[in-house]
This record gives structure tokens, sequence and C-alpha cells, in this order.
């Protein structure tokens, strides 16, 4: 990591310890959910915390009573979720994973469903479900499935956040333009209304071994 690389994430790092410190109340929850997940040895890639409360945020912000939530890892997401106010749909396709989020969700409302998200999606549309928000932090490779199955599975005026849009754009060199991604995939979509925040996260510094430019992409249905 270069030196400018390392002071940025020193200042980001510092910014991010004092907005922990002073906007996050203690939540004993969320915080057995990660001594959880890690003794049991799940991979260290969940939301941050301060991830987590954007995204309790934004379900209160819209009244979210039915979020929908594609990868569910230890819970971790799912409680922050969960805890402002709405039913959780999970859908998890590792058993093991699946396990670890049910100890870690218990007693709030929330439903896991084991198996592949493209095998589980359709099935809800089939049972006319519709949900206010749907957070899709699920593995590269489908996200333009998975996008779409949640525009249709999203209320109007819902929204759909997709985690690490920016990171897994610039690891496959699709960031110029002409290049098909996520996003012009969804740039192309006339249901929704989109936008892309970037940021630079520190989260994954310690196992990627240099600054991690990453971001979010939050869309609306129209």
């Amino acid at each position: 990591m270069s030196t400018e690389e390392q002071n940025t994430v020193a200042a980001v790092d510092a910014i991010e310890s004092v907005a922990r410190a002073n906007l996050l109340p203690p939540n004993e929850k969320l915080d057995n959910a990660i001594a959880n997940s890690q003794r049991h040895n799940l991979p260290e890639i969940t939301v941050a915390p301060l991830q987590g409360q954007f995204l309790a945020i934004q379900c209160k912000l819209i009244g979210a009573k039915e979020v929908l939530e594609i990868g569910t890892l230890g819970g971790y997401s799912t409680i922050w979720l969960a805890e402002a106010g709405a039913k959780v749909t999970s859908i998890e396709i590792n058993p093991k994973h699946r396990d670890v989020a049910l100890d870690n969700v218990s007693g709030l409302d929330v439903e896991i469903i084991l198996g592949s998200a493209l095998d589980v999606l359709p099935k809800l549309a089939a049972e006319g479900r519709k949900f206010d928000m749907v957070f899709c932090d699920a593995s590269w490779g489908e996200q333009e499935k998975y996008f779409d199955w949640a525009v249709k599975l999203t209320r109007p005026k819902g929204c759909i956040y997709v985690d690490n849009v920016v990171w897994n754009i610039l690891g496959q060199d699709k960031a110029k333009e002409g290049k098909e991604s996520l996003l012009t995939h969804v740039g192309k979509d006339k249901r929704v209304t989109a936008t892309v925040v970037p940021m630079i996260s520190t989260a994954h510094t310690v196992h990627e071994g240099h600054t991690v430019l990453d971001g979010f992409l939050l869309a609306v249905v129209n």
C-alpha cells in the first residue's frame, strides 16, 4: 500500500471511528451476531455498522414493512432491517450460513429461505409477494438477473439497494465507456430511477491489502 493510500485509509478510518462512537447506540444483538459469525468462521464480508444504520434509516424513510434480502450471510444486515420495523424475508444458499443467521436473528420477524436466489425469486413472484425494499448483497455474476426480479417484486415507489457495485465493476474492468455492467443494464430499465454512490471503504482493506473504492446502487421503482 502506498503512503498516499495509507494516509487515505487512516483519515477515513478516523472519521468512521468518530461516526460509530457518536451515531451508533450500543446494540447487544448486533454485537452477538458478529461474535457468533466469527465463532463459526463465516466470511467477514458483512455490511459495516454505519452502512447497516443507513439501511435502517432507508427503511424508516419509506415506512418499509416488508423487506426482501438476497444474501443473508450471518444475518447482521438482516437485524438492522428487522429492528427498523420491517418483516424481512431473506434468501441464503449456504446451509451453514442459514443456521448461524437463524440463531443471530432469533426473536425478530425474519424468514430465511434456504436456496438459490434464482430459484426462490420466481416462487415469491408466483405467490404475488410485494416488498417495500429489496437489499441485494449476494455473490456477483447474476446481479442483472437479481435486479430484474427485484424490480418485479418491489412495489411502486419502493427501493432497491445493491451493495458493492463500484468494487465489482472496477474488479471486472467494466468502468470504461461502452463496457456492459450492472450500471448500463439498470440505465436501460425504464421501470426505475437509479443512482450510484461511490465511497472509500476501509472495511475490506485488511483482506485486499489496499484501499478499496466501493459504492452502492440505489434505485426507486417508478
